[in-house]
């Protein structure tokens, strides 16, 4: 379990290397590769999960729908807060939230809510939360401090994975998504479909449908 966790975590550092890396830079189109990313790591989630069926099951489909939208909306909010405090506190927030906006140029705004709705997003959710903290949890112990632990473990590596952009204000986005999700999970497992519906709606919002 630890070797294939530390494979996957691996896998995972090299595809935002090379998505968000100044010498890569995702060429040779950086929603290609995030496409492709996500696929790699939602087949390295199911094929590392000894419980696919845990994984993937879904109690309450309604109330978990409801809720993700819930959460997306909430987590927006923060951010738009986030925005605006940053902004008066900070001379490079503004900056560096337009260079990550910077991504979608050129592209069909349909075509990458689409993508992140119906692929990067679920995928991103189904690997950090649904296989990345469930492991650490399962290493660490199910008592509280154990999960506790995974959270905060599973937070700063999907925070870290974004360093490769050297983009203060996108590593901060990663911290703080990652840690409303993870947080969320910590409490209540059952609720990971939720936090895909939540993660694919917020990826659309923030990015393409109410940008920041």
């Amino acid at each position: 379990m630890k070797t294939r966790l530390c494979i996957a975590l691996a896998v995972a550092a090299l595809l935002w290397f090379y998505m968000f890396s100044p010498w890569t830079g995702g060429a040779p189109g950086l929603w290609l590769v995030m496409s492709v990313s996500a696929i790699i790591l939602t087949t390295l989630a199911l094929a590392f999960t000894p419980d696919k069926k845990a994984l993937l099951r879904i109690e309450k489909p309604w109330p978990q729908l409801v809720a993700g939208v819930v959460i997306a909306f909430v987590l927006w909010g923060i951010f738009w807060v986030g925005d605006k405090l940053s902004s008066l506190l900070f001379d490079f927030a503004r900056p560096g939230v337009d260079a990550v906006y910077s991504m979608k140029e050129g592209q069909s705004p349909l075509l990458i809510a689409s993508l992140l709705i119906l692929l990067i997003g679920p995928a991103e959710e189904l690997f950090w939360r649904g296989y990345v903290q469930r492991t650490f949890s399962s290493l660490l112990g199910s008592r509280k401090a154990g999960t506790l632990l995974a959270f905060a473990l599973t937070a700063v590596i999907y925070a870290l994975v974004h360093i490769w952009s050297f983009n203060f204000m996108l590593i901060m986005a990663a911290l703080v998504a990652g840690a409303v999700w993870g947080f969320i999970y910590y409490l209540c497992p059952k609720a990971l479909p939720a936090l895909v519906v939540s993660h694919a709606l917020w990826d659309a919002l923030v990015f393409v449908i109410l940008p920041i």
